[in-house]
C-alpha cells in the first residue's frame, strides 16, 4: 500500500510528542489481524480530523500487543464546506448496517436514524434500541477506518418525523429522495456551504402525511435517476452524485498542521 494511504487506527487523543505506544483493541488489530511489522507505516487519527503519520519501531506480541511508534509528520483532514447529513430510515436486519457503512465510505458527515411511519424495524426505547444504535456507531467507526477517513461521522439519536422536520428547518437545504419527483438531483441548485440534509425513506416509501410535513418544513423531493434504488444503497449513490456536483471532492488528501 502506498505511504500516502497507510492503514488508519483511531485513538482517543493524538500523541503530543515524537514517540507513542499503540495499545488496546487497535494494537490487537494492527499486530494480530494485520500482522504489522517494524518498519511499516500507519496513521493515527482522533476521529475529528487530526492525523499523525507514524513508522512502527517495534511490535511487542502477547495477549496485550503493543506497537512502539515514531511520529513522522502531522496533518489535518479538512472538513468539507458543504456538510452532508443523511436521515436514514430504519431498515430491518443487516441492511441498515450496510446503509450506514456505504454512506460512511461515500463521505457522509453525519447520520440521523429516522423512525419513519412505514419502517419495519423498530428501535424501541431501552436496551434493544441502545444496542441497535451502538451497532450503527460501531459500523460507522469501522467503515471510516477502512476508507482512511480521519473524520468519523456522527450518528445521532433516533428521531421521529416531527423532530426530522425541525432538522429540515435548521439545515441550509433539505432533499427528500423520491423516484417520482419531477426534478433530478443533477438539475437541483445545491448550496456551496452549510448543511445539506438528505432524507432516505424506508423500503415501503415515505407516508404521504410525512412527506407533507417535511415539505412544509422546507424539504424538496428529488430523484436520482431512472431506476429505483433500495433504501440501503440510496444514500451512498446520492453522496457519489454530490461529490461530482459540488466541491466536496475538490480537496487534497490532507493539509499540513
Amino acid at each position: 500500500m502506498p505511504d500516502s494511504t497507510p492503514p488508519l487506527f483511531l485513538v482517543a487523543e493524538l500523541p503530543a510528542g515524537e514517540r507513542t505506544v499503540l495499545t488496546g483493541e487497535e494494537a490487537r488489530h494492527a499486530g494480530t489481524v494485520r500482522r504489522t511489522r517494524a518498519g511499516e507505516r500507519l496513521a493515527l487519527s482522533d476521529g475529528t480530523g487530526g492525523i499523525a503519520y507514524c513508522v512502527v519501531e517495534a511490535v511487542r506480541a502477547g495477549r496485550e500487543p503493543e506497537l512502539e511508534l515514531r511520529v513522522e509528520r502531522r496533518a489535518v483532514q479538512p472538513a468539507p464546506a458543504l456538510r452532508v447529513t443523511v436521515a436514514q430510515a430504519l431498515i430491518k436486519g443487516d441492511r441498515g448496517e450496510l446503509a450506514v457503512e456505504l454512506a460512511t465510505e461515500a463521505g457522509v458527515d453525519a447520520l440521523l436514524p429516522w423512525r419513519a411511519a412505514r419502517c419495519v424495524a423498530r428501535w424501541d426505547e431501552g436496551p434493544r434500541g441502545a444496542k441497535a444504535l451502538a451497532r450503527w456507531r460501531g459500523t460507522v467507526r469501522s467503515a471510516a477506518k477502512q476508507a482512511r477517513r480521519a473524520r468519523v461521522p456522527e450518528v445521532g439519536e433516533p428521531v421521529d418525523t416531527p423532530a426530522l422536520a425541525a432538522a429540515v428547518r435548521r439545515a441550509t437545504r433539505a432533499l427528500i429522495l423520491d423516484a417520482g419527483a419531477p426534478h433530478s438531483i443533477a438539475g437541483t441548485p445545491l448550496p456551496e456551504s452549510g448543511e445539506l440534509l438528505v432524507i432516505v425513506g424506508p423500503e415501503g416509501g415515505i407516508a404521504p402525511e410525512e412527506t407533507k410535513l417535511l415539505v412544509e418544513a422546507g424539504a424538496e423531493g428529488v430523484r436520482l435517476g431512472p431506476s429505483v434504488l433500495r433504501a440501503s444503497t440510496a444514500a451512498a449513490v446520492t453522496l457519489g452524485a454530490l461529490g461530482a456536483l459540488t466541491t466536496r471532492w475538490e480537496y487534497t488528501d490532507s493539509a499540513p498542521e
